[in-house]
């Protein structure tokens, strides 16, 4: 009978997987194409602070939708708190509105589960899956670690005394991207001293003002500060190397044998109509299909991981479950 520690691990590897293993995917048929005039009065409520990986994906979306002409005036907000479930719980709320949208990901699931939310993703409408992004393990540029074998060697000696800092709360992916790496170097993850931010907006000056070791998170998050030599990746999360991040190793290259993916995709109420739903998936369609958002991809470093309609809700209901039996074994859920 395999351990408790072994189930675990497994399970997170799956999940993993499962997020590596959507690449590529397409949108359905029937929903691609744009109207001859921009759709108007769109809302895209991002569920955590202005910085974070939501909110740079939301008005990535949301620009190059208006310089696309595909929709006008899209407007972009944000609504933090409880790792994105009071977004959750205000676009459950929200019954029958067409017209708003939220933008989430594997955190929403997390957070969903880990803080006991009324609101569940089961609850929304499913409308796209737009990228990928592997994880970063980063550290301010004046830290003592200059390898992530530097920083793991330390971490092992006194796991405690190393604080990790993630933008998401537990649950969310950099949550569980170090209590997976925890794992997989041979740390008890009920060791690591685990401090979530709401989002990579206040995740940021944490590690910036050394009151954290080092951060684990979406490097998209990090990029200007990485280029402007603020902060510096150990390793990144990928199976292969990065091309935003050419110097950064793959933890796999250095030996430690763990791969992670981070997804984000948005959702809308419950209840809204048909034509509505078309709308959504239409407008990002046409985002998707367009030069610009491939030109914002590459600049970003994102995966292309596109999909609509019952491939997403499928997916959706995957990760779901993935999460949820995942948190269960670690006693978050």
């Amino acid at each position: 009978m395999r351990t408790r520690r072994t189930a675990v691990v497994s399970a997170l590897a799956a999940l993993s997987m499962l997020t590596v293993g959507a690449c590529g995917a397409t949108a359905e048929k029937e929903t691609t194409g744009k109207s001859d005039e921009p759709v108007t009065g769109l809302r895209i409520m991002v569920p955590n602070t202005p910085g974070s990986g939501y909110d740079t994906t939301a008005r990535t979306a949301a620009k190059v939708m208006e310089d696309t002409k595909i929709a006008s005036g899209i407007q972009v907000f944000n609504l933090p708190g409880a790792g994105g479930t009071v977004g959750l719980q205000r676009t459950v709320n929200e019954k029958g509105n067409g017209k708003l949208a939220m933008q989430m990901g594997l955190g929403v699931v997390g957070a969903s589960y880990a803080s006991k939310s009324k609101a569940t993703l089961s609850q929304t409408t499913p409308i796209a899956k737009l990228m990928e992004e592997a994880g970063a393990i980063v550290v301010p540029k004046d830290s003592p670690y200059k390898t992530i074998n530097d920083l793991v060697t330390a971490w092992k000696a006194n796991p405690k005394a190393i604080a990790v800092g993630g933008g998401s709360s537990p649950g969310g992916p950099d949550h569980l991207l170090p209590m997976q790496l925890a794992k997989t170097v041979g740390i008890d993850p009920k060791q690591v001293n685990y401090v979530g931010y709401d989002g990579g907006g206040e995740l940021l000056p944490a590690i910036l003002g050394n009151k954290i070791a080092f951060g684990a998170s979406g490097f998209g998050e990090f990029l200007d500060q990485i280029q402007a030599g603020q902060v510096r990746v150990l390793a990144v999360t990928s199976e292969k190397p990065v091309e935003a991040l050419k110097d950064a190793p793959t933890l796999k290259s250095a030996g430690i044998n763990l791969v992670f993916t981070n997804w984000r995709g948005v959702v809308a109420p419950p209840g809204i109509s048909d034509a509505d739903r078309k709308v959504w998936t239409d407008a990002l369609t046409a985002m998707h299909e367009s030069k610009e958002w491939k030109a914002e991809l590459a600049k970003h470093g994102w995966t292309d991981a596109f999909m609509t309609g019952g491939e997403f809700t499928t997916y959706l209901a995957v990760q779901d479950k993935a999460v949820a039996d995942i948190l269960t074994e670690l006693g978050l859920a």
